[in-house]
């Protein structure tokens, strides 16, 4: 690792992978990716890793999640197998008045593409059999499915270093000076600065403390979510369903919890019994399964809900990528962002998206 990098990206998670894939792709420039711990050590690693699209809100919203799915088979064929599964997501309802905000965002999806389907009860249980015939219905698309987290990382990380990129781990940043033409980042185990023209922000839950180095305020907040895992059973389950999904080894990984206690990864035992409990609901045959294990995993969620992407205001060549849905979104965010830091302009527009939308940013 030298001292001079074009581009340093802080994070190493699914974003910032990505971002430093799809940058590497240009070949112009020398790229270091920074992480304070070890990739799939962090919220990447604690998923359900699902590719949901088609109940993400507003329209515009699942517009970008649609697009990025779509990309997920190009990927494969530049990275390898991420173990990209297509299944179809199913969402059940239990009401009437359930079924009505169904059809209503079958409608407003309908409008940028999104094909969601309104299914019967029956229709439900010709598809999947094994969920409880007390549900009303559920929304269905054939765009939803879930990916092997694992493999995602490390094969963006492996095609990155192909293109020359450094990734340096076990390694936080401490301080980040800005200077009239470039960064010097600062941290744990470089004695030295590592000096940059562009730096990019993608550091998930730790957004905000990163953020503070250059004297921001992201406005994000961490967000625990808890997953119980049964053992492998026989295959029983072919979408991916809202709260839940069977993995190829049998096993059901199941987590619909949203917690803000910060940066807590501890599992407790009164959301892991809410949790058994809403799958039985779902699912009544589980209730005969046995826990092997369970996890949580810490996302970070911007404060309206949406991604932050895009320039830093008032910070020349700096950038930020901050959201939830990574896994959804990488292929995606990784395309756009490396886009703007090359070209200074994206294929698809950012503006929504970008950091001044919120108001008490100063």
């Amino acid at each position: 690792m030298t001292d001079q990098y074009d581009i340093v990206i802080i994070g190493c998670g699914v974003i910032g992978s990505s971002i430093a894939y799809h940058l590497s792709e240009y070949k112009q420039k020398r790229i270091l990716v920074i992480d304070k711990g070890f990739p799939l050590s962090g919220t990447s690693g604690s998923t359900q890793a699902w590719v949901w699209v088609h109940n993400k809100v507003p329209s515009w919203y699942g517009e970008l999640s649609m697009y990025s799915a779509e990309l997920y088979p190009f990927l494969e064929r530049k990275i390898g197998d991420v173990e990209y599964k297509r299944t179809g997501g199913i969402a059940p309802f239990f009401t009437q008045t359930d079924r009505d905000k169904a059809l209503r965002l079958a409608e407003e999806q309908a409008e940028v593409g999104i094909k969601v389907e309104v299914l019967t009860r029956d229709q439900v249980l010709e598809k999947e059999p094994a969920i409880s015939p007390n549900i009303a219905g559920a929304t269905y698309s054939d765009m939803d499915g879930n990916v092997n987290p694992f493999r995602l990382v490390e094969l963006y990380i492996r095609a990155a270093k192909r293109n020359e990129v450094e990734f340096s781990f076990y390694n936080p940043v401490i301080e980040i000076v800005m200077e009239k033409d470039h960064y010097n980042i600062y941290t744990k185990n470089n004695k030295d600065a590592i000096t940059t023209e562009k730096v990019i922000l993608a550091g998930g839950p730790w957004s905000k403390k990163i953020g503070k180095l250059l004297g921001l305020d992201i406005p994000v907040k961490q967000v625990r979510g808890q997953v119980i895992i049964t053992e492998p059973l026989a295959p029983f389950l072919k979408h991916t369903i809202g709260g839940m999904r069977q993995a190829e080894n049998g096993e059901v990984l199941i987590g619909f919890s949203k917690e803000e206690v910060g940066y807590d990864r501890r599992t407790t035992m009164d959301v892991i019994q809410e949790t058994a409990q809403m799958a039985i609901n779902y699912i009544p045959s589980l209730a005969k399964a046995n826990i092997v294990r369970s996890f949580s995993g810490v996302r970070v969620i911007p404060e309206d809900g949406f991604p932050i992407l895009g320039k830093i205001p008032d910070k020349k060549n700096a950038y930020i990528a901050a959201m939830h849905s990574g896994v959804t979104l990488s292929p995606l965010v990784g395309t756009l962002m490396a886009e703007l830091v090359m070209e200074g302009e994206t294929t698809i527009s950012l503006e929504r998206y970008g950091l001044k939308r919120f108001l008490n940013y100063a």
